[in-house]
């Protein structure tokens, strides 16, 4: 993925994504905050040699999976928007993900990357429960191509969107990696969320 696409999505992942206007009450009062991830969730307790799954061949998705959380839906195409960052799923459709169809596709050498919203104006959307996500769990993304990539989560971590890590998050990788993103960290009534919780990911099967 291009370097300045990175900075882009990584940009739009920590505004667009992260209103959580739902959160305050008729009295103002902050409530149901997403589970967020602790910091054991966040160390991979690998070198970096974990085996995976061979790549496979380039394949748009169509549907992401996370039986853990009750995670299942469909994903769009995201394109980047005339001012260079990475659009979102229609605010609305709460039960909507989406892929970067500009990068690499799920399951294919390289970071695939995932977007959604953790809420929206009237609750919970696709991604609330990202957060509570463990090291271990699976991923399974259903390709167009009739394939289904099996992914591993191998850390989930919080950050604050002032140093979100660009390169670690959308860095070039030498296996089929995943990143499945969404909004967290501190809420604030101005700003919304105040980072992002972010799902580290490899490709270790597929059917």
């Amino acid at each position: 993925m291009r370097r300045v696409s990175n900075v882009a999505i990584g940009a739009v992942t920590a505004v667009a994504l992260c209103t959580g206007a739902w959160l305050l009450g008729s009295g103002g009062a902050e409530t149901h905050a997403p589970p967020q991830p602790s910091a054991a969730q966040g160390r991979t307790g690998q070198d970096g040699t974990l085996s995976g799954a061979p790549a496979l061949p380039p394949s748009p998705p169509d549907r992401i999976r996370i039986p853990s959380i009750r995670v299942n839906a469909p994903l769009m195409g995201l394109a980047l928007t005339r001012a260079g960052s990475l659009d979102v799923p229609p605010a609305a459709q709460k039960n909507l993900a989406g892929w970067y169809e500009a990068g690499t596709t799920p399951g294919e050498k390289g970071t695939a990357i995932v977007a959604g919203h953790v809420d929206n104006s009237v609750g919970p959307a696709v991604f609330y429960d990202l957060g509570a996500l463990r090291q271990g769990s699976g991923i399974e993304i259903d390709r167009r191509d009739g394939s289904v990539a099996l992914f591993t989560v191998d850390a989930v971590s919080v950050y604050d969107a002032e140093h979100f890590p660009d390169e670690k998050v959308y860095g070039a990788a030498d296996r089929p990696e995943l990143r499945v993103i969404t909004c967290g960290g501190g809420y604030s009534r101005s700003t919304g969320y105040r980072g992002n919780v972010v799902v580290f990911a490899h490709l270790t099967g597929s059917r």
